[in-house]
């Protein structure tokens, strides 16, 4: 096994793209230090699940908000996976709620890892909203790669706050890193669906649930993921040596309507709309996936993604259908 005597840090443990890290990690080998806001929570009774969890995965009590709480866990770690970040579209004080956890909590993480002599290389779960927010327009004939950048100025201006708190916190993890001699790399995945292992629905795969239940969900275009392909990606960006800098993760770019479709051709007997009047669908542009793909990445077909989370759905209980 790849990572048998490693130890890694994961913070932001019980999150979705986190559970299944630290899953991946635990079956390959590593000894897991995971970070979580209350280690008592029953939501994170997933996690104390999982095979080798017992032998390997010890958690620790961190708040992104704590300057020096990310010490003991970081400490004696070769890997740091940077995961922690609060992800929703609405909220009632964005700076608070969204950028201050985001950015703060981002280097109070890169400090404790830059304490650390062991700790070869953090990796941090970024978004593709740090990637092609910028005013420019996104047409069919543009392939964004990993030379566009989210203008924050432009975020803030359309009120894009999730956006614009990733985008800050990428930006100051850069300038850290090159500050303080960090081997630093970013992942950016698109919306991530998939099977969840929390007992909790979260805000990408509830996009999901939303259509299927006949919601009007945003009109897209939607750039998807698999959570198993992102937590895969995660680990060979700390494996692989030759890792560096920022890396796309969308496997698919397309349409609310398409998703509709596949829902309609595979879940005949679920009472879905026909479709949504008034949604009108902005232009599908393309996502470079071949800096992924150097990881060894092979993202996984949409409709084996979206079967698998409707799948999830029934299984945890959350369809009625």
């Amino acid at each position: 096994m790849s990572g048998e005597g490693k130890v890694v840090c994961v913070t932001g443990a019980s999150g979705y793209i986190a559970s299944w890290l630290v899953k991946l990690l635990l079956e390959h080998g590593y000894t897991v230090k995971a970070t979580v806001r209350d280690p008592d929570d029953l939501k994170i009774k997933h996690l104390h699940e999982l095979d080798g969890a017992k032998e390997r995965l010890h958690l620790f009590k961190a708040n992104l908000l704590e300057e020096g709480s990310f010490d003991s866990a970081v400490d004696g770690c070769e890997g740091v996976f940077h995961t922690a970040s609060p992800a929703f579209l609405s909220n009632n004080d964005p700076q608070s709620e969204l950028i201050d956890p985001a950015l703060k909590g981002t280097l109070t993480v890169l400090r404790s890892s830059a304490k650390v002599n062991s700790v070869k290389r953090v990796v941090i779960t970024s978004s593709m909203a740090t990637v092609a927010f910028n005013g420019k327009p996104l047409t069919p004939d543009l392939v964004v790669d990993e030379t566009w950048f989210s203008d924050p100025a432009f975020c803030e201006e359309s009120k894009y706050w999730y956006h614009l708190s990733k985008t800050l916190a990428e930006e100051a993890a850069w300038k850290f890193a090159k500050e303080n001699g960090i081997d630093l790399v970013t992942l950016h995945p698109g919306l991530v669906i998939g099977p969840f292992l929390q007992s909790t629905v979260n805000f990408s795969t509830k996009v999901i649930l939303d259509i299927i239940n006949g919601a009007q969900t945003y009109p897209g275009p939607y750039r998807l993921v698999d959570v198993r392909d992102v937590a895969y990606a995660h680990m060979q960006a700390f494996e692989v040596s030759t890792a560096n800098g920022r890396y796309l993760l969308v496997g698919n770019v397309t349409h609310f309507s398409e998703v509709l479709k596949l829902l309609h051709e595979n879940y005949p007997t679920f009472h879905l709309p026909e479709k949504f009047g008034d949604v009108k669908n902005e232009p599908t542009y393309k996502i470079s996936n071949e800096r992924a793909k150097s990881l060894g990445i092979n993202f996984m077909p949409v409709e084996v993604s979206l079967r698998d989370t409707v799948e999830c759905f029934k299984e945890k209980g959350f369809l009625n259908v």
